[in-house]
């Protein structure tokens, strides 16, 4: 199955190798139009799988355990550099098809993708549930050098409405009505209290990107870790039935003073 030799792409460089013993990258002058034109996620034509994304000189396979490798085409020839470098035939290139021999001398054929979703399957981020309807609380104890905290999380629903805008089979625009989420968070070292706030996911508006906090709901907010600056939290976006989330760090000190990042 030609999926099959797709994953044989993924780790042939732990098997095979060129002969020449310099692995540095070839210094000929490359291709660079046929590199512009693999820029994108490109699919297997058999079983429409995601192959691999390019961006810029990497290429980056779909899942985890892969890393992303440097490349390059010379004529039709496609060179990956990893712990070997390894040179595929180009049989085949135009915007949207790509065609190579791999290994086995059998013909890969991809297509260029047109499907938005598709970057998913490039990141290690996954789907986040979306609390809706009900209360959810967590208690958390750490210890940071001696010393003992108490963390309270509440997430309280509210009739507060986000609109998310979508088009139905009939190619109608129609406007589905969710609910967003007030948290609670509480800190405590001992009995004296470090922090306590209540968050609306307007408090980020400098952090999430201002068309996508208009429709999302403010979902959770979860421990990450405690660490010399102070006790982290994620707060997790999440639009509606998608597959689209955000996530803001959060960052607490000893002193009770609120930072926050993206990364």
């Amino acid at each position: 199955m030609k999926t099959k030799h797709i994953l044989l792409l993924a780790i042939g460089i732990v098997f095979f190798s060129c002969k020449d013993k310099d692995r540095r990258p070839v210094t000929l002058p490359e291709d660079n139009q046929a590199k512009r034109m693999l820029q994108g996620i490109w699919i297997n034509q058999d079983d429409q799988s995601a192959a691999f994304q390019i961006k810029g000189d990497t290429l980056y396979y779909p899942d985890s355990t892969s890393q992303p490798m440097y490349f390059q085409v010379f004529r039709d020839t496609l060179v990956l550099h990893g712990v070997n470098d390894i040179k595929y035939q180009i049989i085949k290139q135009t915007p949207n098809f790509f065609s190579f021999r791999n290994q086995d001398g059998e013909e890969i054929q991809l297509t260029l993708s047109q499907d938005a979703d598709d970057a998913f399957f490039f990141t290690t981020r996954h789907p986040k549930a979306l609390n809706q309807g009900k209360v959810i609380k967590r208690d958390t104890v750490v210890n940071y050098q001696n010393e003992r905290y108490h963390c309270y999380v509440q997430i309280n629903p509210t009739t507060y409405k986000v609109v998310k805008a979508s088009i139905n089979d009939n190619g109608v625009e129609v406007n589905n009505f969710y609910y967003d989420n007030i948290v609670n968070l509480h800190i405590y070292n001992g009995s004296r209290k470090i922090f306590s706030t209540d968050f609306r996911k307007q408090a980020f508006t400098s952090k999430v990107p201002k068309d996508f906090l208009e429709q999302a709901v403010l979902s959770d907010l979860t421990f990450k870790s405690i660490e010399s600056n102070g006790i982290h939290y994620i707060a997790s976006f999440v639009i509606p039935d998608s597959m689209s989330s955000f996530e803001v760090e959060m960052i607490v000190s000893f002193n009770g003073a609120l930072s926050m990042k993206v990364d």
